[in-house]
């Protein structure tokens, strides 16, 4: 039997010579899907979840598959570790090749010999996927038990190589840990830690840095990047995040309703994108780059249902550019080297959207005058938690909003960005007073709210409205549309209840919703549908302040841009002031007048949207502008590339002086014991840095 050490050896031995310096574009493909048709049986029909898809992946490469919900991304994974229930799924049609064998046709028995050891996947939700009962050391040894015969010793001593490998400090003692005791980035670098563990031809990753952090994010996809050229690893990243794709991919597959519409090298399908979905997802990003100067381009109606997907192209419904043969389904053709499309118009389809998009092209709502009187001023705010605490341990004491002072002009849009943990939240929440302040004031048009009681609150209700992130969890599943929207209006005594369907109908319409909705349930509608009914709800008893608290951030790309637009409308037709809580700083950019930027329980840096994302004050800002990617491969070459290492300190245990000293790159001693001041460095901008 090999010593520990010996294996680990055997291991870099094994790394260096499947190292390739990057993209083996010549090399043989290590998975090779053609022809691909996958049915559900549901006792509704037969949902046809992907059809006719085909792609090829090879040594070193990265590539991304994108579209919206419901596409088929994400099956056509799962159908590659043959991990679709039986029961209910068939693959009606199709191969899947890995290293030349036909994955469709081996047994169950060899199918476990090849997943884990060479085909390995990393799912989106760490939290869900790795077992909660077992340490990490455990689930990391698992595979290399299994598929290796590795001894306890070689095991162990493989897992901390591992936890090194994906940047994970203190791996020896790591390995007891379970997984709520770390972070969300930890666990997910945990499982790529596992995907990794027996040196896998092709990793899959599914959606996976949908719940991180932009810093976060950076550092897990610079390691995947960095471990598929090394290693010569196949790499499948499914994702929306098209900032991602931008940055990391090397070649595009972009689905719509089970097909594969448009496929080609990342600046290809970038820089000249042919097929009208793959235009108008490009066009619903905002961009970090640019400054608010139009409205985001949008894509009209929803995907098809696959229970009863329209004839033809699929996209037709919903395409400017439709003519009669898109009652014909197109075939892919290559309209360049290795760039491929399905649409009819794909010689003209450039020409044709620019014109259309000149005339479309509509002026940024003016920004409120700075003149405008608060319509809600904060000063010196906190908000303390008491957490644990026992019969001999003393309660700690969780900080997380520490001394903040801001003001929100009355027609304005105060964006407020930071990583999970800083306090974004809890300071809408204080707001709100949903959650009362440990200390400080709250003036909402002159009156102070952090002194009133709960029956004077209740009238203040009426004018200050929440958008939550998650549509489905706030909407009452037993209650249907037309109801939810009309409790406000009969609680708060604004609408006569005769008068209350009438009501509904109309903030329907305004929500860009049909009024027969109002007899839906919450299920029967989609995502952007939803959010679209928690605007309305809050439209609905008049309001003067809404906090949208990620309210874009569980939405499509294409749904994301409508609903941005929708809120921006509202605002220009209500007069509306919004306070933006995302962590999408290019949302941010795009919707906000003036912007905070959060850490650790305070703001660092506030100032007007454009001066603060072309001109950043605080090194925490710059590296948040600089890991938050741009979908555009040209631009991402060119912009710096510097991330944030390290871990958001624990709120209960908050470091000295500045609290992002320990991250920083320019920190300097001093730094270590005074808490630096929010000061006005030029006018109207902010920072908490001297050293800037």
């Amino acid at each position: 039997m090999q010593s520990a050490a010996a294996t680990m050896g055997s291991h870099s031995v094994e790394m260096a010579q499947a190292a390739v310096p990057g993209p083996a574009v010549q090399a043989a493909p290590v998975l090779e899907i053609n022809d691909l048709h996958v049915h559900f049986k549901t006792h509704a029909g037969t949902v046809r979840a992907v059809e006719g898809v085909t792609y090829a992946v090879r040594p070193g490469e990265i590539v991304a598959i994108v579209g919206e919900s419901g596409s088929g991304k994400s099956v056509s994974a799962l159908t590659v570790m043959r991990l679709l229930p039986p029961a209910t799924s068939r693959v009606v049609k199709g191969t899947i090749k890995f290293q030349g064998r036909n994955l469709l046709e081996l047994d169950d028995e060899e199918m476990r010999k090849i997943r884990g050891r060479d085909v390995a996947m990393i799912f989106q939700e760490p939290m869900t996927s790795l077992n909660p009962v077992l340490s990490i050391g455990l689930q990391l040894m698992e595979p290399l038990f299994i598929h290796i015969n590795m001894s306890d010793a070689e095991a162990k001593a493989r897992a901390i190589e591992l936890l090194t490998l994906v940047g994970i400090t203190d791996p020896a003692n790591r390995l007891a840990q379970y997984p709520h005791q770390l972070s969300g980035g930890m666990r997910q670098r945990v499982m790529i830690a596992i995907g990794l563990a027996c040196n896998p031809k092709l990793l899959i990753a599914d959606e996976p840095t949908t719940a991180l952090d932009v810093t976060i994010q950076a550092q897990i996809l610079e390691l995947m990047k960095d471990l598929s050229r090394r290693l010569g690893i196949a790499v499948i990243v499914i994702t929306h995040n098209l900032g991602i794709v931008a940055r990391y991919a090397d070649r595009i597959n972009v689905m719509y309703a089970a097909r594969m519409v448009e496929s080609g090298p990342a600046e290809a399908v970038f820089g000249t994108p042919t097929h009208p979905y793959a235009r108008g997802l490009l066009g619903a990003v905002p961009r970090l780059d640019r400054p608010r100067t139009s409205k985001l381009q949008t894509i009209d109606g929803a995907p098809p249902n696959l229970l009863n997907p329209p004839q033809g192209c699929r996209f037709r419904p919903r395409c400017r550019f439709a003519i009669d043969a898109c009652s014909v389904a197109p075939e892919r053709v290559e309209i360049a080297p290795d760039h491929t499309v399905a649409c009819h118009r794909s010689a003209e389809i450039a020409t044709l959207d620019t014109a259309a998009s000149q005339l479309v092209s509509q002026a940024k709502t003016t920004l409120a005058p700075t003149t405008a009187q608060p319509m809600v001023d904060i000063r010196g705010v906190s908000k303390h938690f008491a957490v644990g605490g026992g019969l001999f341990t003393a309660k700690k004491i969780v900080r997380a909003v520490n001394d903040i002072s801001l003001s929100v002009r009355a027609g304005e849009t105060l964006g407020i960005v930071g990583e999970s943990g800083c306090g974004k939240s809890t300071l809408g929440r204080v707001i709100l007073r949903l959650d009362d302040p440990t200390a400080g004031e709250i003036f909402f048009d002159g009156t102070d709210l952090a002194h009133l009681g709960r029956d004077e609150m209740v009238d203040v209700r009426k004018k200050m409205q929440v958008i939550f992130q998650d549509p489905y969890s706030s909407l009452n599943p037993r209650m249907t549309v037309g109801q939810i929207i009309s409790e406000p209006m009969r609680v708060h005594d604004i609408t006569p209840k005769a008068e209350c369907p009438a009501r509904v109908a109309e903030l329907l319409t305004l929500v860009g919703l049909f009024p027969y909705m109002a007899l839906r349930y919450p299920h029967e509608l989609s995502g952007g549908q939803r959010q679209r009914v928690g605007i309305a709800r809050a439209l609905a008893v008049n309001p003067r302040v809404i906090v949208c608290d990620e309210a874009v951030s569980a939405l499509d790309v294409s749904i994301q841009g409508q609903v941005i637009n929708l809120l921006e409308d509202l605002q220009e037709k209500l007069g509306l002031t919004y306070i933006f809580i995302a962590h999408d700083l290019a949302v941010v950019r795009h919707i906000s007048t003036r912007v905070a930027v959060m850490y650790l329980g305070r703001v660092v840096e506030l100032a007007q949207a454009d001066e603060l994302f072309s001109n950043p004050k605080h090194p925490y800002t710059r590296a948040l502008l600089e890991a938050a990617p741009v979908p555009d491969p040209v631009v991402e070459k060119a912009r710096p590339r510097a991330i944030i290492r390290g871990e958001l300190p624990s709120p209960l245990r908050p470091p000295s002086g500045c609290v992002f000293h320990p991250r920083c790159s320019i920190a300097q001693a001093s730094c270590k014991t005074d808490v630096p001041k929010l000061e006005e460095r030029v006018s109207g901008h902010f920072a908490a840095c001297p050293h800037t």
